[in-house]
């Protein structure tokens, strides 16, 4: 669908600025997981935010020509693994395109939550939703999901970040002033 540009003198901003400009903003790394079919399927989202706390709700930015994309919608419930800094490995591997469907999960513990969603093992939280809304979002679908159990680790273990381009970590430090 074309959308119309508004004549207000305001030029479209160049796609790889745009691009590097949000690289500099770094963001949490989650697995969001939805079951159809009896099948699992599994992203790597990094659009991943809370929304509202009453009602509990969060989004996620699902790309529309993602294998994913059709599975959230069709599943209605979906899981989301707040990853940690020893999670690059499942990160990765969740993120490429074109990985065989079936046993996507298999070499990564895990387990089922109240929604039959996969939950990895060892993340950091996890958040278990059922879709509150949708909303177009240019090439992506934003997801709104109501959360409707979840968990969180007793872990000490640093969040997994993404920002420019690779994997980071939060360094705690101590401002004296």
């Amino acid at each position: 669908m074309l959308q119309s540009v508004p004549d207000d003198g305001l030029l479209p901003v160049d796609t790889a600025q745009f691009r590097t400009a949000m690289g500099r903003f770094a963001s949490g790394i989650t697995i969001v997981t939805a079951r159809v079919d009896d099948i699992d399927h599994a992203m790597t989202a990094s659009a991943f935010t809370s929304v509202s706390l009453t009602p509990p709700l969060v989004l996620v930015c699902v790309e529309k020509i993602a294998r994913f994309h059709d599975a959230i919608l069709r599943a209605g419930k979906w899981g989301v693994s707040v990853l940690g800094a020893s999670a690059v490995d499942v990160s990765t591997h969740l993120a490429r395109r074109g990985r065989p469907l079936l046993g996507q999960l298999d070499s990564y513990p895990h387990y089922r939550g109240r929604t039959g969603a996969a939950l990895l093992s060892d993340a950091l939280a996890w958040l278990e939703c059922r879709t509150w809304a949708t909303y177009d979002g240019g090439d992506h679908t934003i997801v709104v999901g109501e959360v409707v159990a979840l968990d969180v680790a007793r872990s000490s273990e640093p969040a997994l970040l993404y920002h420019e381009g690779s994997y980071r970590t939060v360094q705690e430090t101590t401002d004296e002033r």
